[in-house]
């Protein structure tokens, strides 16, 4: 009985010591939610986005077809009105000139530079904006208005988005579906950090490190703040994963410290300022992890240095894998993006390399894309290959006897880029291409005229496709078709 009550007191015990615990962190002296404060603090720096502009179309949907694309070339072109509404926050605001600046997406705010954007304040002012910046590859924009004397101007904090963990609370705010539901808060958790990968139509940010959390995000949401328990902003919430065109929990937000070093450059020239490597990187598979006896299925493979880059120069070869920049682990080729273009041009940053099972210490300093290259292009050369997402290797090279590629015809495939014509035909690192479009291919120099070609010939004759004549990993032959559908 004496045991039974002891029991019974600990048990007691540990629910209060759980209960005070739970008020203690979780509640405010005056029994409220700690939202409540953020809510107050940031709500009225959100703003609502409002787009108008005007766009051509095609007079018959039926004129998207090849078919009738191949009959009647020339359809006519009409053109229609286009509203659109999304969400933004002002983080920068300057007493002296009365201007407020805010942060959004580049797809809420792109149509705006050739059409108007409006923006409503929390006090129900609207005001005209103009466009400060525009960044596609993050999908970060800034837009900039000039408000009036007597108007309150409430400024977001932006955090740090390098701290943050798994299971913290997130608060989204933002403007979802229609203009009676402005500055709804959501609250959720960060599900998880550095998703990439994720597919926004035809127009994926190719730079994506993303948070991604279970506070509701719908569209209108796209460009509002998702912020952490303090009130800070961590991250510009962007998109969802959805099967309905709702909410269902998986929602998407820029890390604010890549938006961060994206808006600097914004505000300063109208445009990003990226480094370049001069690498073409290749994402590490279980294959590889064998062919180059490592430890894990991490780093960026070298699968090519570019002729006078300050890869070359620092020492970097073909073979490599690249481990860490800058004293930061690289796991795969989108860390290895952000992490070089988010660096400073002109900067020498350390790099970890594992070379014949050997690490190595690289020290490379980081110059501009040659000739002001536009900031989509990626890290690699400037073939006609690249907008087919391949990119190949004779068959004697050094990466074919690594994947102990035996075939004496063809070329074979070194890399692949997500998301492109090849990623979707199935194309994989070690198949082998025959011929292009027909045309037998035996060396790099013959694929990329042959390709070349090819992409010609399809425009020329408004064609959507590429054939190739491929062997995959197992040597069995097969057609693989290229779609250039967008």
């Amino acid at each position: 009985m004496k045991l039974a009550k002891s029991l019974i007191m600990l048990l007691l015990l540990i629910s209060l010591s759980s209960y005070a615990f739970a008020t203690n962190t979780m509640l405010m002296p005056d029994g409220k939610s700690p939202v409540v404060k953020v809510v107050k603090d940031v709500r009225e720096a959100v703003v609502q986005i409002k787009v108008e502009s005007t766009v051509s179309y095609r007079s018959n949907p039926f004129f998207d077809d090849d078919f009738f694309r191949f009959f009647f070339p020339y359809p006519q072109m009409r053109e229609r009105h286009v509203t659109s509404m999304g969400s933004g926050f002002i983080y920068e605001f300057n007493p002296a000139s009365r201007e407020a600046f805010i942060m959004t997406n580049n797809h809420v705010a792109e149509r705006g530079q050739d059409g108007t954007i409006t923006v409503t304040m929390a006090d129900k002012k609207i005001y005209s904006a103009e466009v400060v910046g525009l960044d596609p590859d993050t999908d970060v924009a800034v837009i900039k208005i000039k408000v009036d004397e007597d108007e309150k101007v409430t400024v977001a904090p932006l955090g740090d988005s390098s701290t943050l963990e798994i299971g913290e609370w997130a608060i989204a705010i933002g403007n979802p579906f229609a203009e009676g539901l402005d500055r709804t808060v959501t609250l959720g958790v960060i599900s998880a950090l550095g998703r990439y990968g994720i597919i926004q139509g035809n127009n994926s940010p190719l730079y994506q490190d993303f948070i991604q959390t279970d506070a509701a995000i719908n569209p209108g949401n796209s460009g509002g703040p998702l912020l952490n328990i303090n009130g800070e902003v961590i991250g510009i919430n962007t998109a969802i994963a959805s099967t309905s065109g709702g909410n269902i929990g998986i929602g998407f937000a820029i890390p604010i410290n890549l938006a961060k070093r994206v808006v600097d450059d914004l505000v300063a020239t109208g445009k990003v300022q990226r480094a370049y490597l001069g690498i073409l990187p290749q994402e590490i598979t279980p294959d590889l992890v064998e062919a180059f006896n490592l430890k894990e299925v991490a780093g960026v493979l070298v699968a090519k240095v570019e002729e006078g880059s300050p890869a070359e120069e620092c020492g970097l070869q073909a073979g490599d894998v690249i481990l860490e920049i800058d004293g930061e682990k690289v796991s795969n080729v989108a860390r290895f993006r952000i992490a070089v273009a988010t660096a400073r041009i002109g900067q020498k940053v350390p790099i970890k390399i594992l070379r014949d099972n050997k690490e190595m210490q690289l020290t490379v300093k980081l110059e501009s894309f040659p000739d002001n290259t536009d900031s989509a292009a990626v890290e690699n050369s400037s073939e006609p290959s690249f907008s087919s997402g391949i990119s190949v290797e004779e068959i004697d090279s050094e990466f074919a006897r690594r994947m102990h590629i035996s075939s004496e015809n063809g070329v074979v495939i070194s890399s692949v880029e997500l998301n492109s014509p090849a990623y979707r035909a199935g194309l994989q690192p070690g198949m082998i291409i025959l011929q292009v479009e027909g045309t037998t291919v035996n060396s790099v120099e013959e694929f990329t005229e042959a390709l070349s070609n090819a992409i010609q010939n399809m425009r020329d004759n408004n064609r959507k496709a590429i054939r190739l004549y491929v062997l995959n990993r197992n040597q069995i032959p097969m057609f693989a078709v290229l779609r250039f559908d967008t």
